[in-house]
């Protein structure tokens, strides 16, 4: 990590009045970066992770391939971004442009799920399901299968370069590659048909988009889930920095007791003097296990993920040596506290359940509900209007007053339907389009929208001579069983109006 100002390095005001400036060493502003080489661990909190690795990388990487019938005038893709066609589809979800909202109300949600995860059990989303977790620690396990563990590993390294380490590292590398450009490829099948763009990618007619979102996809995850690993996590990311103003005495975060382990002392020291040393042995297996280096003991640091891997190992080491799990543990401080003056340990539910943590889970429900409520009452018809500015109206022949007007019939269901329009609240107004000759006027038309589609009608609409400038409604509705219905306010004009 980068150190504080105090803790640069310089020479002492001593070494300088015995030296000239040009003697003394360099400040020194940045720390040199230690390559992290993680020792493998087993655990409930390693299989934890296992667990949501594989969950969130098979959600990732097969999402793409789910089908999902909506008929034969939609798409087929379970979840796609349809950017040429500005639609979104999850499921048996649709969202069109107009309902961006519902959008912003799952981003807001992701916003508060995070705020609430952060006050309840610390960084657990940057220990378990952070996408630079999961394929960093997917890239750890590369290492230990091509380099063996963390021993074999810091022995590769320190080893000069020779034939064996080239054909070695080259194999590793070869190994990210491919991961980061399926990472890559699998991202760009979000935004089209998978199996179709898939083979025009691998036959030279996809679109150029497609291959440099590709290749600079491929160079991020090559290299920050290669190479840089904890320094986005330490350096780069700012959420470390956000979560510090989210935490308490009461959230649960992965906590060393010093009141208990400290002095620290080997096991042969301690059973010389059983009264002298405290339960931790000094066997540094919690640094050993970490995924960026850090030593808990040190106390709660930007560094630390709260992944608990170090709780793995130093209960390993406890019931190794004898003594009750516990050393490093998910605990709030305030707990801490308390079992040092001897108080027994609350149950972690009850830790959990809090003023902060109910308001914040409260404020996600009621914002899900909100929009699971609007999203199965919503009407699958639009209607915008948009009248004439440049005239905004006409004088005929025979005194009737013409206005124009743009409508925009949105059919958003997966077949084609006839939408009847109709003029409301305009007396003697008629209405006809470009398609519809004005012999045929009449206070409501027949308009046929394709399915998932919006329509674009030009509409004129005329009213007796002698009308005033007034506010009126056109009504679109559904010419099915559902007999969906929406209408717009929009004013016509006429002569003599302000």
């Amino acid at each position: 990590m980068q150190p504080s100002d105090g803790d640069l390095k310089r020479p002492d005001k001593g070494s300088q009045s015995g030296a000239s400036s040009a003697d003394a060493p360099p400040l020194q502003l940045y720390e040199k970066h230690n390559v992290v080489h993680n020792k493998r661990i087993d655990g409930p909190f390693r299989r934890f992770k296992w667990f949501v690795m594989v969950v969130t990388l098979a959600i990732y990487y097969i999402t793409p391939w789910l089908r999902w019938d909506r008929g034969p005038y939609a798409p087929d893709q379970a979840v796609l971004v349809d950017l040429a066609n500005r639609r979104f589809y999850m499921f048996g979800i649709e969202i069109w442009p107009h309902e961006f909202y519902y959008v912003a109300g799952l981003l807001i949600m992701a916003g508060i799920g995070l705020f609430l995860v952060t006050s309840a059990v610390g960084r657990a989303w940057c220990g378990y399901a952070c996408p630079q977790t999961v394929w960093t620690d997917l890239f750890q396990h590369i290492d230990r299968l091509v380099d063996g563990d963390r021993n074999a590993r810091i022995r590769l390294d320190k080893a000069p370069w020779g034939p064996a380490k080239i054909a070695r590292r080259a194999f590793k590398w070869t190994i990210y590659l491919a991961i980061a450009f399926a990472t890559g490829g699998a991202w760009i099948l979000y935004f089209a048909d998978a199996p179709t763009l898939l083979r025009e990618f691998f036959t030279g007619t996809a679109d150029p988009v497609a291959y440099a979102t590709v290749a600079v996809l491929t160079f991020t995850t090559f290299a920050l889930g290669g190479f840089m690993r904890e320094q986005v996590c330490i350096y780069m990311c700012p959420w470390p920095r956000i979560q510090t103003a989210m935490l308490d005495e009461k959230s649960l975060i992965v906590t060393y007791k010093d009141w208990r382990g400290e002095p620290r002392g080997s096991v042969k020291k301690a059973a010389k003097a059983p009264d002298a040393f405290g339960d931790c042995i000094d066997c540094n297996q919690c640094v050993a296990v970490c995924p960026t280096g850090i030593d808990i003991r040190e106390g709660p640091q930007i560094g630390c993920i709260t992944c608990a891997l170090c709780i793995d190992a130093c209960d390993r080491v406890m019931k190794d040596v004898g003594r009750p799990r516990g050393l490093i543990d998910y605990a709030t401080l305030e707990d801490c506290k308390a079992e040092a003056e001897g108080a027994p340990q609350r149950p972690i539910l009850k830790t959990l359940l809090r003023p902060r943590t109910i308001v914040y889970f409260g404020i996600w429900a009621a914002i899900g509900l909100v929009m699971l409520f609007a999203l199965g009452n919503r009407s699958h018809t639009g209607l915008t209007v948009s009248p004439d500015r440049n005239p905004p109206f006409m004088v005929l022949s025979d005194g009737t007053i013409r206005n124009a007007y743009t409508l925009k019939l949105r059919n958003m269901e997966s077949r084609p339907r006839d939408m009847e329009v109709a003029v409301q609240g305009l007396p003697g107004a008629v209405m006809w389009t470009d398609t519809i000759m004005r012999d045929n006027a009449a206070p409501t038309q027949i308009v046929h929208v394709d399915a998932d589609q919006t329509q674009t009608v030009r509409a004129y609409i005329a009213a007796p001579a002698g009308t005033g400038e007034q506010e009126f409604r056109i009504l679109v509705t559904s010419q099915d069983e559902q007999r969906e219905q929406d209408a717009e306010e929009t004013r016509f004009s006429a002569p003599g109006g302000q």
